[in-house]
Order: C-alpha cells, then sequence, then structure tokens
C-alpha cells in the first residue's frame, strides 16, 4: 500500500508527462493545420518532380564528299558562329573534277556549235540535190520527146530515167539528215542546248563538290565533341563534330502518371537548376506531353503478359519550354538536373498539343546558284560559241 511521501514523489512525473502530451498534441494539431493550409492553398495547385533534365538539339556535322583532313579549326567547349570554318578536307579530287567539267564543257559547246553549222550545210546539200533533180527531169524529158524519132536510144533513155530515180533517192536521204539535224537543234540556241545545259550542270556539281571540302558550323552554337584528326580519311556521311546550339534549349520533365491527371498545355512551370540552385528560377511553361510513357519508347520494352509482372508507377515525359531571355543571363546545359513544378490552377487548356505549320529547327541552306561559278559558265560558253562574253 502507497504512503503518502511516494503518491506525492509520482505526481510531478505525471504532470510532467500530461505536459508532454499536451505540447505533443498542440504539436500534431498546429502540424496538421499548417499542412491542411498548405495543401488546400499551394500543394493540391502545384505539382513538382526532380525527375527533369536539359533537353537540346545535338546538330551532328558530317561531310558531304569523301576526302583527307587538312584541317581542324576548333576545339570542344568552343563557341562557334553560324558558317564558321570547322575542318577543310583536302580539295585535289575535287579541283581535279572540276577542271574535267570545265573542259566538258567547252568540249560540248563546240560540238553543238557544229550541229548547228551542220543544219546549213545539209540544208545546202538538200538545195544541190532538188537542183540535179529537175536538170535530171528536164534532161529525161527532153531524151523521150525525141526517142520516138530514133535520135536518141531506148539505153539512153533508160539511164536518164534510173538517173532520175537516184536523184530522188538521194534527195529523200539528205532530207532526212536535214530532219535529223533540225529535231537536236529546233526550238534552241547553243547557249541553251539541252547538252550544253547538263554540261553546265556537271559544272555546278563539281563547283559545289569543291565548295564542300571546307565544312562550316551549320547553327551558332557549342562544340561538344570532335571526332575527327588531322590526316584522317573520312567518308561521305561520317559524323564529325557534334554542335549544340544553346539558345534552343527545353526541359523534359519525368511526371508519374497520377500527376496528369491537372496537367494542360501552356500552363505555368517555375523551373530550378542544381547548377545555380533556388537562387536562380526559370519561368517557363507546358509545351507538351508525351503520348507514350518512358517504357513504351524503350529499347526493350516490358512484356507484362509473361506472368512475372509488377506493378510500376509510370512515368510520362512533359516538354517544358524555357524563356530565352533567362537562359542567355543563367546559361545550362543539356542533360543538367531540374526541379519542376507546375501551377495546375489553370486547366482550360488543350491535353494534346495542337497541330502546328512552324519550323522547329532549320539551317540556312546553300546558295542554289552561285555568282562566281555563274561567271565561269557564261565565260566559257562564249569562247567556245564565239560570242565575246560580256565585261561585268
Amino acid at each position: 500500500m502507497s504512503t503518502p511521501a511516494s503518491e506525492t514523489a509520482r505526481e510531478p512525473g505525471m504532470a510532467a508527462r500530461r505536459r508532454g502530451l499536451l505540447v505533443l498534441a498542440v504539436v500534431v494539431v498546429l502540424g496538421g493545420a499548417a499542412w491542411a493550409i498548405y495543401w488546400f492553398g499551394y500543394g493540391r495547385w502545384h505539382i513538382s518532380t526532380d525527375n527533369a533534365y536539359v533537353g537540346g538539339n545535338i546538330v551532328q556535322v558530317t561531310s558531304e564528299v569523301a576526302g583527307s583532313v587538312l584541317s581542324v579549326h576548333t576545339r570542344e567547349t568552343e563557341k562557334v558562329a553560324a558558317g564558321q570554318t570547322l575542318l577543310e578536307l583536302d580539295p585535289a579530287d575535287a579541283r581535279v573534277a572540276m577542271d574535267s567539267a570545265v573542259a566538258d564543257l567547252g568540249n560540248t559547246v563546240r560540238q553543238v556549235r557544229g550541229s548547228f553549222v551542220q543544219v546549213e550545210r545539209l540544208r545546202a546539200q538538200v538545195s544541190v540535190r532538188e537542183v540535179e533533180l529537175q536538170r535530171a527531169r528536164e534532161d529525161f524529158a527532153r531524151r523521150n520527146a525525141i526517142a520516138g524519132g530514133g535520135a536518141v536510144s531506148a539505153e539512153e533513155v533508160a539511164h536518164a530515167r534510173e538517173n532520175i530515180q537516184g536523184l530522188e533517192a538521194a534527195l529523200r536521204a539528205a532530207r532526212e539528215d536535214l530532219n535529223v539535224a533540225l529535231a537536236q537543234t529546233q526550238g534552241t540556241t547553243p547557249e541553251q542546248h539541252p547538252q550544253v545545259l547538263r554540261a553546265a550542270a556537271r559544272v555546278r556539281e563539281a563547283a559545289l563538290a569543291l565548295q564542300r571540302t571546307t565544312i562550316r558550323a551549320p547553327v551558332t552554337s557549342v562544340v561538344g565533341k570532335k571526332g575527327v584528326q588531322v590526316g584522317q580519311r573520312v567518308a561521305p556521311g561520317t559524323p564529325l563534330i557534334g554542335l549544340v546550339p544553346l539558345d534552343d534549349i527545353w526541359v523534359d520533365a519525368n511526371f508519374k502518371e497520377v500527376q496528369l491527371a491537372q496537367m494542360r498545355i501552356g500552363q505555368p512551370v517555375e523551373i530550378v537548376s542544381d547548377l545555380y540552385g533556388r537562387g536562380v528560377k526559370y519561368a517557363g511553361h507546358i509545351k507538351g506531353i508525351s503520348p507514350g510513357t518512358g517504357a513504351a519508347f524503350a529499347l526493350l520494352p516490358p512484356q507484362n503478359a509473361t506472368g512475372n509482372w509488377i506493378k510500376i508507377v509510370q512515368r510520362v515525359a512533359v516538354r517544358v519550354t524555357l524563356d530565352p531571355e533567362e537562359v542567355r543571363e543563367h546559361p545550362l546545359r543539356v542533360g543538367l538536373s531540374m526541379l519542376v513544378v507546375v501551377d495546375v490552377h489553370d486547366q482550360s487548356g488543350p491535353m494534346l498539343t495542337p497541330p502546328q505549320s512552324e519550323v522547329v529547327a532549320a539551317i540556312a541552306p546553300r546558295e542554289e546558284r552561285d555568282p562566281a561559278v555563274e561567271a565561269l559558265i557564261a565565260r566559257i560558253i562564249a569562247e567556245n560559241t564565239g560570242h565575246p562574253a560580256p565585261q561585268g
């Protein structure tokens, strides 16, 4: 049986426990209230993931012609401007092909010019045959008129008739030769003849191959990987240098499938990079949502019908665009980890990206006709047709 002294000793401990339980209850209540305030005021309208990474285009620079590398003009991590020379191939083979094409053009122009001269010669030949035939017919008519009186033998009359037949055949052959020549030249000029145009196209092709021995940067970018060395023999299509245009990057955020129900195209996004920390925040918006999960596009997709099935929450890639001005102020790199928070207050946007006709990526094309090459072709044609080239 407890004594009053022992009960008095237990009372402070029980009071302390009651105070501790009371404090714990207050903390739990306050914590629950704080969580409720957070959830209803912020949490349910903001969906986040740290499974997000910076994405961008990786432009593979390849060779369009075969050749040996003479010089390399850039290194990894260097920024290059559009049109800047990256490397040069040995132009010897291309120059030989260019010289051959130029010679072929001159030879073709002379041959075509000869075809036009041939037309005039065949026309003259037809005229000669017509005159000869007319003369033979008149001679036959005279001989045939006096043959009845015995002044001309029947044999001479027969020879005259045979001569007419031979000249008629010769005239037909001459006219056919003229028709063949006209078919090759009629409706055109030596400068616009199809054979000349084809030879000129070969000159342009050779000049283009010569230009392609100098490989230039298609876009303003940063050199990510250089896979070529001086002296290396490269074939057309060989990847040489990988360029990354850092002005055109985005974020691919991989959200759980249970987080997608409230997401819509165009919703605002707040992004934090592990590179700069929470002191730098990027503003973006949802550009599109992938049509399938990551597993669906994997090289070896899972086969859940085998029976060895474990349900795993799938993730879907969400494309988030960034503000170019913020990216220029705080540059990012492809592959960096990001924290993405989507504001889902506004759910009026579509879940699928509407059709768009904008150009996603493009490079400056080469000039269709190089003025210097066109001037060279015009000079060669003029020199070989006997017409002086216009002075520019």
